[in-house]
């Protein structure tokens, strides 16, 4: 196929000449990356340091090269690399590994540097780099100090440091970031114009694009003042929660059904996600929204809210017909452990589950402890009764009626049962098989008084006068609402052991709850509620985690806001600050960013509006030479990085931009129309997907089902996260299943048609004008001339070329438009 070349805008797109239907343009809008984009390589960072810090540039090193055969869990010739005293004593050999303060008569450079492979350390892998060596060597002459991994220490107010050009700091985050510039010798590029930082700031807060009048109208008399009203006031929509709640339902893997080979609903998960979004709406403290998913239950003041949050414990994966009932159970715990542990303190403790972590100072009894805190926690369901354990009554006293009713129904029930199947037996043989088909109860009410006592008899009319009354008293009720959350705790939950290689078949020693020792350890105060339905363990481990105290919790949630504005966290393995995640780019801006969160009483939207409002996050995508020579991976934040959509905010823009957007917020679910292939790929096709209206779809992607045996297509194609666990961070691929999709699937070429209409009732018939408003409403902005006739050049050709009617070369206008770069990316 012929490929023809067309730029719009200042971003190219192919086309195919000679295509058999407009349909099938190959557009391929997204290879503006390989041109401009430079996206961040994971873990790269060609800034060198100019001080050794042994927490940076060395613990992380022995980790990944050393710890395997010299760490935690094995000591080969008795030396660990995790303890000091064994680097600077003699080892089995007879040499001692470190001479501190000479590195040339160390053993360690001696093997690391070595040519000989059977000597040469590590013995598998990559040898160290060069730059590496060089930096054991600054290390060793300089003393060989060990000191504690950056996120082992407690967090410091670290002061504001001095810069070259104070002036250019719009918030006290500023000068962290133009220090470690100053240092390299780099200066951040100049602010992103008006009208694209309008469009980054709404796309950053709400998930939605502006229009081009509100950014025409914005723009116009900019100034910093005008850009913090703005910022107020997206701050204050309520489009944000839908925005950045979907962040945090990645990071505890939140879904609405199962998995395994049913993969059945869970009732009311949707509840949890409407609590995610109005607490985002209301600023809820960070420290009270932390402790309510941990034991909102448990709290001093327990509400529908905190009883909601607890449906945090019910998200995960649950197998209703597991060959190994008791593993299954502790796999469970497992994924509590595994969830807590990453989503609210960037620490991988599952891995210690079978042995003592293979890298961080996290122990079995650690893990095992923390299981021990979350023991009350009854399993999600059992397959006899798969609500009873996770469904809440809203109203506790309209529900225990309920129950109340129910239990006494059943009594009466087998009651009635018992004097009929008496009176059933003394019927002759016809009447009796009767009774067992639908003819029962009219044979009863005609026959049973004749094989009853009279005192049996009244008995029964009693029974069944009481059935009535109960049945009467129910309807009388208001309508019984529940929740998904901690419905069933278990108040006194068996003892807790190490498991041997982590199997629940061989229990070792036994463990109570206690914190890590890594994070200051200690024996949790445990006072149980007073009505006793749980242990309130869960309580001091909610108050552990939510104290200003703990040195985990506000620097990962700082560092995930951070990671929502730039694309990148300062620590970019936001779920693993341990060892082997990365080390942060900038540690003091971390610590200064979660001070300013406690400070601020825990309001996460105090931390957005400083990030907003920084110099950093406003300056340009523009590359700079020098920037790109000395930091290509933009570590030191010398510019703004140039983000794709997620895949949310890639239908939310296009719903929007086709003015079909429903905005309306909370609620049940609602389905998308899938294709008959897609339902299909189910073991029983199609079960459990829905049929929502036309109104219903076209809500914002937060509300789209969550099944997790049956993904969106769409979503899926842009990166739409694995639901079975934790996600840190999102992939932002770029690929052909993208194009192709937003081409030729069924939904888009819906949505090219619903553009067409609207540019035809907003600027008339006339082609041009058509051209104009179709590039205006895709990119926010006035439309360049150029790019008016490249449009109105394509209708034509389509029109003359492949003799397409004028309606449906219009619509493939509309669908080219929507398929731009500039469509695609915050820049």
């Amino acid at each position: 196929m012929v490929i023809s070349r067309g730029r719009m805008g200042g971003f190219d797109f192919y086309l195919p000449r000679n295509p058999p239907t407009a349909m099938n343009y190959l557009l391929q809008p997204l290879l503006l990356v390989l041109a401009i984009l430079q996206l961040p390589v994971w873990g790269q960072d060609t800034v060198q340091p100019h001080d050794v810090d042994f927490a940076s540039d060395i613990q992380t090193v022995l980790a990944r090269k050393c710890y395997a055969c010299h760490g935690p869990d094995l000591q080969e010739g008795n030396i660990r690399f995790d303890d000091r005293r064994t680097l600077v004593s003699e080892a089995d050999s007879g040499l001692a590994p470190i001479v501190v303060g000479d590195a040339s008569q160390s053993e360690l450079i001696r093997r690391i540097t070595s040519e000989d492979e059977s000597e040469r350390m590590p013995p598998e892998g990559k040898p160290l780099s060069e730059t590496e060596v060089a930096t054991f060597r600054q290390w060793i002459n300089s003393g060989a100090e060990y000191a504690s991994h950056w996120a082992f220490q407690p967090i410091q107010r670290p002061t504001l440091p001095q810069v070259a050009r104070p002036e250019l700091a719009e918030q006290p985050l500023d000068r962290f970031v133009l220090a470690r510039l100053d240092a390299a010798g780099l200066q951040p590029v100049g602010r992103a114009e008006p009208r694209q930082l309008i469009r980054r700031v709404y796309l950053d807060i709400t998930g939605l694009p502006p229009s081009p009048e509100e950014v025409a109208v914005l723009s116009r008399d900019w100034s910093a003042e005008r850009y913090e009203q703005l910022v107020d006031r997206l701050l204050a929509d309520p489009a944000l929660g839908d925005r950045w709640a979907r962040n945090w339902l990645d990071i505890v893997r939140y879904a609405e059904t199962n998995s395994f080979e049913r993969d059945n609903p869970k009732p009311n998960a949707w509840k949890y996600r409407d609590y995610v979004i109005r607490g985002f709406n209301s600023d809820k403290p960070y420290d009270q929204f932390v402790r309510e998913q941990i034991a909102g239950d448990e709290l001093e003041e327990v509400t529908t809210d905190s009883l909601t949050a607890t449906g945090y414990y019910r998200l995960g994966i649950w197998d209703d017909e597991p060959a190994d009932p008791l593993q299954a159970r502790f796999d469970e715990y497992d994924d509590l452990v595994t969830t807590t542990s990453q989503a609210f303190l960037a620490l991988t403790l599952n891995c210690a589950r079978c042995h003592d972590h293979k890298i961080d100072p996290l122990t079995q009894k650690d893990y095992y402890s923390m299981v021990a805190l979350l023991r009350d926690v009854t399993s999600y369901a059992s397959r006899g009764n798969q609500t009873e354990n996770n469904q809440l009554d809203v109203n506790t006293e309209v529900g225990q009626r309920y129950d109340e009713i129910e239990a006494r129904e059943r009594e009466l029930r087998s009651q009635t049962r018992e004097i009929e199947q008496n009176a059933i037996a003394k019927m002759p043989a016809p009447d009796q098989r009767a009774t067992e088909g639908p003819g029962r109860e009219k044979l009863l009410r005609r026959q049973l008084k004749d094989y009853v006592e009279d005192s049996q008899w009244q008995e029964y009319l009693q029974l069944k006068e009481e059935l009535d009354a109960l049945e009467q008293e129910r309807r009388q009720l208001p309508q019984r609402e529940t929740l998904l959350g901690l419905a069933k705790t278990d108040a006194q939950p068996e003892p807790t052991h190490v498991l041997l290689r982590g199997s629940p078949h061989s229990p070792g020693d036994l463990v109570e709850p206690a914190f890590p020792k890594l994070l200051g350890g200690g024996t949790p105060g445990i006072i149980p509620p007073h009505d006793g339905h749980s242990t309130g363990r869960r309580k001091a481990l909610a108050d552990w985690l939510a104290s200003d105290q703990n040195w985990m919790t506000a620097r990962v949630i700082a560092n995930r806001v951070w990671l929502g504005y730039f694309g990148r966290g300062i620590v970019r393995s936001p779920n693993n600050f341990g060892l082997m995640g990365e080390i942060p780019t900038h540690p003091e801006l971390l610590d200064h960013l979660a001070t300013l969160l406690i400070d601020n009483e825990w309001s996460l939207k105090s931390l957005h509006r400083a990030i907003l409002l920084s110099s950093t996050y406003q300056l340009s995508t523009a590359a700079d030479a020098q920037g790109l020579a000395q930091d290509p991976s933009n570590n030191l934040f010398w510019r703004q990085n140039l983000r794709r959509l997620s895949a949310e905010q890639v239908r939310d823009s296009v719903l929007t931009v086709t003015g079909q957007l429903n905005e309306q917020q909370f609620g049940d679910v609602m389905y998308p129309t899938l294709s008959a292939e897609v339902l299909a790929s189910q073991s029983r096709p199609g079960n459990g997907w829905g049929n929502s209206s036309p109104a219903d779809q076209a809500r914002r992607s937060i509300y789209i089902h969550v099944k997790r045996s049956l993904p969106v297509p769409l979503l899926t194609a842009f990166d739409f996260p694995e639901t079975d666990i934790s996600c840190e961070a999102r992939f932002l691929t770029t690929q052909p299943g993208q194009s192709l999709t937003m081409l030729n699937s069924d939904w888009m070429q819906q949505q090219a048609a619903a553009l067409l209409a609207r540019v035809q009732r907003e600027a008339g018939d006339a082609l041009p004008a058509q051209a104009a408003r179709v590039l205006e409403l895709t990119t926010s902005q006035v439309a360049d001339a150029q790019d008016i006739d490249e449009l109105v050049d394509l209708v034509e050709r389509l029109r003359k070329r492949d003799d397409m009617d004028e309606t449906a070369a219009r619509r493939a206008m509309c669908l080219v438009a929507l398929n731009l770069n500039q469509f695609f990316y915050i820049e």
